[in-house]
């Protein structure tokens, strides 16, 4: 199987639209999103939409949870915060109610997926380092995991011959073929935060037992545009050219 897999979308459409475009060259079977379809963006019902149509595999974020008043938004900066309000005001019931129903975690035949955490994903902790990820890897009940979040693509793993040890790369191009477990970042599709403004999304090959994390440029003019026109605070259409 041949997974396309999607980090924080944020209502970046045309980030999001340029990722499905190379997962279509690429004959990807299978749509997968990590979550944070909404937030920041301007074009949540579109992202929706988008997923929808696909009939996408889709675990919920911090931001979708926000946006359907799961979760307490006080801890959200302001620019965060304004989104969110932004969002409920243009999202329809329908919409809110799709959101409200995604899965925390969801497992697919040759994945699981989930936003933050494998382990209480409840409370959308970040895994920035080897010991976040030790409780994930402890619990993951299949060998691969696909999460975003921190927005910055990063795999920690832990390989077959030395099972104790917990190790990290950022090389693009991960072989699992060695790899008990492994805990995929995607990094994010509609606002990387990682110093490339490039949208980024993963291709996993199930068969090949290979993940390869994708860059590509897209029009973010366009979605600049789109946020300024909405009202929307002008740093968070700032910050999508400097890719932080």
């Amino acid at each position: 199987m041949k997974y396309g897999i999607l980090g924080d979308i944020h209502g970046n459409l045309s980030a999001l639209d340029t990722a499905l475009a190379a997962f279509r060259d690429e004959r990807v079977e299978r749509v997968v999103s990590v979550g944070d379809v909404v937030g920041y963006g301007a074009a949540p019902r579109e992202c929706i939409e988008r997923l929808r149509q696909l009939d996408a595999i889709v675990v919920k974020g911090n931001h979708d949870a926000a946006c359907t008043g799961e979760l307490e938004v006080r801890f959200f900066n302001n620019y965060a915060r304004d989104a969110v309000r932004w969002t409920q005001s243009v999202l329809s019931e329908e919409e809110l109610a799709w959101l409200r129903a995604l899965p925390l975690v969801t497992h697919l035949e040759h994945c699981s997926v989930a936003h933050g955490t494998y382990h209480r994903p409840e409370l959308y902790d970040y895994i920035q380092s080897t010991t976040d990820a030790d409780p994930s890897l402890d619990e993951m009940i299949l060998p691969v995991c696909f999460v975003g979040h921190t927005h910055v693509p990063v795999t920690l793993l832990r390989l077959k011959d030395d099972p104790l040890r917990t190790a990290y790369t950022v090389d693009p191009e991960i072989d699992l073929a060695e790899a008990g477990k492994a805990l995929v970042n995607v990094g994010s599709v509609g606002q990387p935060r990682d110093e490339d403004p490039r949208t980024a999304f993963a291709i996993y090959d199930s068969r090949e037992d290979r993940v390869s994390i994708r860059r590509a440029a897209y029009d973010i003019e366009v979605e600049a545009r789109r946020i300024r026109s909405a009202g929307l605070p002008s740093v968070l259409a700032d910050r999508l050219f400097l890719g932080v």
